[in-house]
């Protein structure tokens, strides 16, 4: 059994370099994206699909949907970190990087909240995974994916945690502890896609 986790498509606020909201759809391109994440899980052996409750997460999950039949379920703890006042902000004018690690954005997560949801957002992929007769997909967000694969998972020798996620970037991990990752945020669905994949969050 194997657990596939994948960052949602291209928005138009990851092109243009935006702290996003959780509102912000697919853009074209995110859509192509998506459409070719579901196309290489068409015959992964998927039957469930968890998904951030973002509607980014969300549309790229349908893609999925689409091509295996699962079913999606939301969850809020997959959700990318909270950014709180600073969503729909250019990284350009914020002054300093929200991703440094003693940055808290006001009225959001801070690290050590953001990590301790992520914990409690394995803990239900890991109990979902076991209750299930196949293959789980998870569609998240490149912050939780990060994070995900550096405190939670067992990476091949050799390997290091990417600092950036690509847009549908997927990694395939065993179904079971010491979950092993098999293959790490992959876009190779994406190879005919021109230009660089848009920022984290």
């Amino acid at each position: 059994m194997a657990i596939f986790v994948a960052r949602h498509g291209e928005t138009e606020l990851n092109a243009a370099r935006i702290i996003q909201m959780p509102t912000t759809p697919l853009s074209e391109r995110g859509r192509r994206q998506a459409e070719r994440l579901g196309a290489r899980l068409a015959t992964a052996g998927i039957v469930r699909i968890l998904s951030s409750d973002f509607v980014r997460a969300i549309e790229t999950a349908e893609a999925i949907a689409a091509t295996t039949g699962a079913r999606i379920e939301i969850d809020p703890l997959l959700r990318e970190r909270d950014f709180g006042d600073i969503r729909g902000t250019p990284y350009n004018e914020l002054g300093r990087d929200p991703f440094a690690p003693d940055y808290h954005p006001p009225n959001g997560e801070s690290w050590a909240m953001f990590h301790d949801r992520v914990a409690s957002a394995w803990d239900l992929v890991a109990r979902v995974a076991a209750d299930t007769p196949g293959n789980l997909a998870v569609v998240t967000h490149g912050l939780v994916c990060r994070v995900l694969v550096d405190r939670h998972l067992a990476l091949p020798v050799g390997s290091s945690v990417p600092e950036l996620w690509g847009n549908t970037a997927l990694t395939e991990i065993d179904a079971a502890a010491p979950w092993q990752v098999r293959t790490l945020a992959c876009c190779a669905h994406l190879v005919a896609e021109d230009g660089p994949s848009g920022a984290q969050a």
